[in-house]
């Protein structure tokens, strides 16, 4: 080999890796890519890969896991001489797959292959270029894969005739939601259009159950495929409680607003780049917003700002120095951050999952270390960050698992697959998904009910698409069938020509003194012209006064069960080890004092104040509260939304019927009840009879052993004065 690289590996990895490679390939990782050694993730990976094992492999942000599985599925693809696609690198973001398509063009350029984009913002010209020119990589989403099975304008059979393995990036943000029954249930559907299994490779940073998460990869291969976890180093130790955190490491502190979250980030690291994570839209825009006012160079970054604007906050990546990044969740995942210096998170990101994903954002120059300022907006983020950052402590990450009882994607799969092959046997469906869960014999019932409703038409022993199908879902090509979520119907907002993103129509309807404004990309807008039939607006640029706003189908934080009994330790004295400013420790203390008569270490407490206000603290997260709620009904104020901390019982509850309702729990816990405007969020419930729909969000909304732990724990009663 080349370059003097022959058995080069990291220290602790496996013995001659690199000389298992390609020579091509070893050759420009020593003398193009500079890297004296392959990293230890990447050596454990090569020979299980080169094997055809499926594989997750798992290690912290900056590891080198696309190289990982890149470099030895290139090594099998020159090897066996494969043609055409015939490896998917599936990512859960167009941003990141833009962002590695030049890594992964230039690899596949050193063996004379060569590597494609697919996904919503690639234009027609360039698709019709990869059909005619297939890459032996195709960067893409499971959406644009399905818009492909299911395409008039793409053959399928040929274009995939030659798969032989998929990547799946960033597997942990499918396999916790909807996306990732979608992209199992797809990865089914390829593997009987290639004609051979398809070996799976898994990458993740941050997730606390890898064994289950490649199982779940393995869909209808568990159990017949070869597979194992690759997990060469253990995850980074949070500091015990009682140590010092390290210097510049992570630190909690209390502003109280958005302005002054602005104030303190404009003073603070000036010179260096910074990435801010907030937990919604509107709080980006109210940031970026702020921090443009007092001269800071600031780009945004969230899914309904226009593709240009997103861009501009994607090269601040590569490019820029001395600027703020504000964004959501969108660029948490894998998108290469180069120099970045500092991540600073306003409230609590939703998990320590979350958390640590943007953690590894920084520390990746010699000489830096991890950091995060957490900056909390008011009360409840503050007790949301520091509960956070103490479970992060005790090195707990959430288990991912899959949604349950995913029956409203089995109604858009058969769907799908009827669109893809014309028509299907009304015995034989089952076969395209090998008997995967959801998909073999229990989906029956909803084809019934998609064959009785018109969704589907029968004849002759097949199935069709059926009126009602195109009635729904028809517009543009059958498009909407291959998306998911719902998205709420948003307007997209123009100035000139020039698109600037999108806006809820709430704000272009509701009746406003004065001129009607918007923010949007960290500006404010005048809106000048609304064209309805279009859901287009039309704005010039104006110095201030602009509102945000967006309302989605499950944009509320629910709090897990975990992440809630932390908060009740931090009400009852425990604090996060990190660094905590005077004014976070302040507040908290406040916290600790309002919270007295709600927190004990015994158990629960029941509380009543003397004006009537009965609550149960269980401190147990939104899912066990519903399930509490629903078994306990009769003791239980009706009509009241699920708080994550307690549950509101009846002002003339007595005790004998507490614990006449409390026996009864004992014969087994009730699901949540689910309201009208819950079902309408699930995306193809209508395809669903509506009890199955009804059951599909319980089975979601159910914590039952959150809910049996928290009853079964003692309770203390106290009675306090009435609320001022």
């Amino acid at each position: 080999m080349s370059g003097g690289a022959t058995g080069r590996t990291g220290e602790g990895s496996t013995p001659d890796a690199f000389d298992l490679l390609d020579p091509v390939i070893g050759h420009h990782i020593v003398n193009t890519l500079g890297w004296p050694a392959l990293r230890p993730l990447q050596a454990e990976a090569v020979a299980p890969l080169l094997a055809g094992e499926d594989a997750v492999l798992l290690a912290p942000t900056a590891s080198g896991k696309t190289e990982a599985a890149a470099f030895p599925l290139l090594t099998r693809m020159n090897r066996h001489g494969w043609k055409g696609t015939s490896v998917l690198y599936v990512c859960p973001l167009k941003a990141l797959l833009n962002n590695l398509r030049p890594r992964l063009e230039a690899y596949t350029g050193w063996l004379g292959r060569t590597t494609g984009l697919w996904h919503g913002d690639v234009n027609t010209p360039r698709r019709r270029r990869l059909l005619v020119e297939r890459p032996d990589i195709l960067l893409t989403t499971p959406e644009s894969l399905e818009s492909m099975l299911v395409s008039t304008h793409v053959d399928h059979r040929s274009f995939f005739s030659g798969l032989h393995s998929v990547v799946v990036d960033e597997i942990h943000a499918f396999a916790g939601d909807d996306r990732g029954w979608h992209l199992l249930a797809v990865l089914e559907r390829l593997t009987r259009t290639a004609g051979r299994p398809l070996q799976r490779v898994g990458l993740s940073a941050t997730v606390g159950n890898p064994a289950e998460l490649l199982d779940w990869l393995q869909g209808s291969g568990r159990g017949t495929r070869s597979g194992r976890v690759v997990a060469p180093a253990p995850r980074p130790q949070p500091p015990s409680a009682g140590t010092a955190p390290p210097a510049g490491g992570i630190e909690l502190d209390y502003v109280g607003s958005v302005a002054n979250a602005a104030i303190v980030i404009a003073a603070l690291h000036r010179g260096e780049k910074r990435l801010v994570f907030c937990e919604s839209r509107r709080t980006v825009e109210e940031l970026g917003e702020q921090l443009r006012l007092r001269g800071v160079t600031t780009f945004l970054s969230h899914a309904s700002l226009s593709v240009d604007e997103r861009r501009r906050a994607e090269a601040a990546f590569a490019e820029a120095r001395d600027c703020v990044i504000v964004s959501t969740s969108t660029l948490e995942l894998g998108i290469d951050v180069g120099d970045l210096d500092r991540v600073i998170q306003l409230d609590a990101p939703r998990t320590v999952a979350a958390f640590l994903q943007r953690l590894g954002r920084t520390g990746r120059r010699p000489g830096t270390s991890r950091n995060c300022l957490f900056l909390a907006l008011d009360d409840e983020g503050l007790l949301a960050s520091a509960a956070l950052l103490l479970q992060w402590s005790r090195n707990w990450v959430e288990p991912v698992t899959p949604p349950p009882e995913p029956r409203h994607l089995v109604a858009q799969q058969l769907l799908a697959l009827c669109l893809q092959e014309h028509r299907i046997g009304t015995n034989l469906w089952q076969e395209w998904w090998g008997g995967l869960g959801p998909f073999g014999p229990g989906a029956a019932p909803v084809v019934r009910h998609l064959v009785e409703q018109g969704y589907l038409d029968q004849n002759s022993g097949h199935l069709f698409i059926g009126p009602e199908a195109e009635r729904r879902y028809g517009h543009r090509h059958f498009m909407n069938l291959t998306a998911v979520f719902t998205a709420p119907p948003e307007f997209t907002v123009l100035n000139g020509r020039n698109e600037i993103g999108r806006t809820d129509p709430d704000l272009l309807t509701e009746q406003v003194p004065g001129p009607r404004r918007l923010l949007l990309a960290g500006r404010s807008w005048q809106v000048t012209h609304i064209d309805f039939r279009r859901r287009r607006c039309f704005v010039t640029p104006v110095d201030d006064g602009g509102r945000a706003r967006w309302n989605g189908f499950g944009a509320e934080r629910i709090l897990s069960f975990e992440l809630t009994r932390a908060a009740r330790d931090v009400l009852l004295g425990e604090d996060p080890p990190v660094r905590l400013t005077g004014r976070a420790s302040a507040r908290l203390a406040e916290a600790r004092e309002t919270h007295l008569d709600a927190v004990h270490p015994g158990g629960t407490v029941i509380t009543r104040h003397t004006d009537g206000d009965i609550r149960w603290w269980t401190w147990a997260g939104h899912r066990a509260n519903a399930t509490l709620a629903a078994t306990l009904l009769p003791v239980v104020t009706p009509h009241r939304r699920t708080h994550a901390h307690w549950i509101r019982l009846r002002d003339d509850l007595t005790h004998e019927e507490w614990a006449k309702a409390k026996a009864q729990s004992a014969e087994g816990l009730t699901l949540p009840d689910i309201d009208g405007n819950a079902v309408r969020g699930l995306k193809f419930a209508e395809a669903l009879p509506a009890r199955l729909a009804e059951a599909t969000l319980a089975a979601r909304t159910v914590d039952e052993a959150g809910a049996r732990f928290a009853l079964e724990e003692p309770i203390r009663f106290a009675i306090l004065p009435a609320k001022s």
